[in-house]
């Protein structure tokens, strides 16, 4: 079988019965922090606890969910027709308009009155509420107790097996992603013509993984990026993040492609850097450098392991190889309905990997005025060790383009 190989067609949608298991997952932490209740607005929070995926904008979206058991979804009306379509596990209420005559915190105000006096409850509010949002739901709830807390985000770390079907396929994908761009380069060689622009490179990979998926998925859950690239060649890849350009690749150019997708709205992220005719020995101590540091920085993500330990013991090669100066950031972070959340594998985090959360692994070095050279998988910790979920080839052989 190669990368490419097509399963049979693959359903994006979780079935409704999942967030029963999510919504219940919270209830033990709502007890244990004596909450009577729990307050997001977050948009990845609200997909996660109950499948209701939207376009984020000023129109607030929430979700109440009770240590009852009982869970509220608010939503604007002109969202309540797609919230219901996509069978949210929720109870859905609705407002007229934003900003409105009435304010839209008032609805969700009168659905939790109903049943029991919101203005007595200890209410938890993740993190990510904005001050403003804050203000306008405890306004319409206005003798609640309001406090701070990291319980869903936490919950979001352990992936359950249905989101790691998700994530797996995400991975497939982003190695067809990531073939596709190599494939037009190696094309425009053999072709004799104009070799592609960082820019066309990105709209190959990208148009490529969006195609893919609704080629072979059903349901496919919009979000974004549904597939993205940062494609970046010789000088401009020394700048981690940068956007895509209208440079041109040319012979000796190192180049990367820095590719991911989402799949039922759970991310991964596949990253190869490339080099474009006969790598010089710079090329290679700086590519082999980054690959074994990748290599044993995936060694070191394991269950038990702290964020902290796995990032020191990645970097280390890079430092060992005399390396170190021309690091720019840390190993990696979690991925899940982000393509960046928690726990990060930096420095300042103590968290404890456990299985079932899926990290980047993704060292990189970035060479002023040269390349930038960067490998990364998305990792998966399993009950013995870490696995890689994309398997595009990573050595510098598999990843140079002959002339």
């Amino acid at each position: 079988m190669t990368l490419t190989d097509t399963p049979q067609r693959f359903s994006q949608r979780l079935a409704p019965e999942f967030f029963d298991r999510v919504q219940q997952r919270l209830l033990p932490a709502l007890e244990e922090n004596g909450f009577d209740a729990l307050l997001t607005d977050d948009p990845e929070d609200v997909a996660y606890l109950t499948g209701f995926f939207h376009h984020p904008c000023e129109r607030p979206v929430a979700v109440w969910l009770e240590r009852s058991g009982r869970v509220v979804l608010m939503t604007p009306e002109l969202e309540r027709e797609n919230a219901l379509r996509q069978n949210a596990r929720a109870e859905v209420v609705s407002y007229a308009e934003f900003p409105g005559i009435e304010a839209p915190f008032a609805s969700l105000a009168r659905a939790v009155d109903r049943v029991g006096g919101g203005s007595r409850m200890r209410v938890g509010f993740t993190t990510h509420m904005t001050n403003e949002r804050l203000t306008a739901a405890s306004s319409q709830l206005p003798g609640a107790t309001y406090l701070p807390t990291a319980i869903v985000t936490e919950a979001r770390y352990l992936k359950f097996d249905e989101e790691i079907a998700l994530h797996r396929e995400a991975a497939r994908v982003t190695d067809v992603m990531l073939e596709a761009g190599v494939a037009l380069v190696r094309e425009a060689v053999a072709s004799g013509g104009r070799l592609p622009s960082e820019a066309e490179l990105n709209s190959h990979v990208t148009g490529t993984g969006v195609r893919t998926m609704y080629a072979e998925h059903d349901d496919v859950v919009v979000v974004s990026p549904l597939a993205g690239a940062l494609v970046y060649a010789g000088a401009n890849s020394a700048f981690p993040h940068g956007l895509p350009s209208g440079y041109r690749l040319r012979d000796g150019d190192t180049f990367m492609l820095s590719l991911g997708c989402a799949v039922g709205g759970r991310f991964v992220e596949g990253e190869r850097t490339f080099v474009l005719g006969t790598p010089t020995a710079e090329q290679r101590l700086y590519h082999d450098t980054i690959r074994r540091a990748q290599e044993i920085g995936g060694a070191a993500i394991h269950p038990g392991a702290e964020c902290r330990q796995a990032n020191a013991t990645c970097l280390s090669v890079i430092e060992k190889a005399g390396l170190g100066h021309y690091i720019r950031h840390r190993q990696g972070h979690g991925i899940g309905l982000g393509m960046h959340e928690p726990p990060w594998l930096e420095a300042g985090d103590a968290t404890l990997l456990t299985p079932g959360m899926v990290v980047s692994n993704e060292p990189g070095i970035y060479i002023p005025g040269h390349a930038g050279y960067r490998i990364s998988d998305s990792m998966l910790v399993t009950e013995t060790g870490s696995e890689p979920l994309t398997a595009f080839p990573r050595g510098l052989d598999d990843c140079t383009i002959a002339l």
